[in-house]
């Protein structure tokens, strides 16, 4: 069955780098787009950023140059490096399979989360 379970997140100072993996099984990762989301406390959930099916990469305007998603095909693994993280980073990460685009999001399996948590 389509599993996607996060992992790396925790506790990291304002200004420093935090990298989340999003393991995924169950589907041919070549064909599928893998996003990453987030909720903070008290807020819905949004969009942060895409790797798409055809190569691309889309990121929402708040994380724009401090994140990068990347894939590992050979280990099934997706990616989300960040840095120069700030306080309102803070949130459950998400990452999720479907299909997405310039600022549109289309997924239908979603993993648990992980916790990432900016803070001195």
């Amino acid at each position: 069955q389509v599993q996607l379970v996060e992992s790396g997140g925790g506790l990291v100072q304002p200004g420093g780098s935090l990298r989340l993996s999003c393991a995924t099984s169950g589907f041919t990762l070549d064909y599928y787009a893998i996003a990453w989301f987030r909720q903070a406390p008290g807020k819905e959930r949004e969009g942060v950023g895409c790797s798409s099916s055809d190569g691309n990469t889309y990121y929402e305007d708040s994380v724009k140059g401090r994140f990068t998603i990347s894939r590992d095909k050979a280990k099934n693994m997706v990616y989300l490096q960040m840095i120069s993280l700030k306080p309102e980073d803070k949130a459950v990460y998400y990452c999720a399979r479907g299909v997405c685009g310039e600022k549109r999001y289309g997924m239908n399996y979603w993993g648990k989360g992980t916790l990432v948590t900016v803070s001195s």
